[in-house]
């Protein structure tokens, strides 16, 4: 449900909650990256379902006079799909799927590349954590 939630307009970081779960049960770390990562696509899809049958209401209302959504747009019509390997990002990667769906970004190729930059964003964290926890576990038992 964080992961879900992290991914949407809410904005709550689920980072924090994975490095617990990893640090709480660190045999399950497969399962953790796994459940955060369809999560987080999943409000993602949500966003991208607010760009793509929301867009009117988006580019009237809120996407008026800034310069950042300028920027944001432009990558995209620059960059097309391969900007949403960004959506990894925390604070940048959300926009990023919402102007995907504004853009009329297919669904099926949304998923794929989200699916593997969100993927990859929990695996290093993972990796991270893991490593961070080995190492201060070695120095204790020293």
């Amino acid at each position: 449900m964080s992961s879900f939630l992290a991914a949407t307009p809410f904005l709550p970081q689920f980072e924090a909650v994975l490095a617990a779960s990893i640090l709480h049960r660190p045999s399950s770390v497969v399962y953790s990256v796994t459940i955060a990562s369809i999560g987080d696509v999943l409000g993602a899809c949500v966003n991208w379902g607010l760009g793509r049958f929301c867009s009117h209401s988006f580019e009237q209302r809120i996407f008026r006079c800034s310069r950042r959504t300028d920027r944001l747009f432009g990558w995209y019509k620059r960059y097309r799909w391969i900007t949403l390997r960004g959506s990894l990002m925390p604070f940048i990667g959300d926009p990023l799927t919402l102007c995907a769906g504004i853009m009329k970004e297919p669904l099926w190729r949304f998923i794929l590349v989200v699916t593997f930059a969100k993927t990859v964003r929990y695996l290093a964290l993972a990796l991270t954590v893991t490593d961070f926890f080995s190492l201060i576990n070695n120095r204790c038992t020293q």
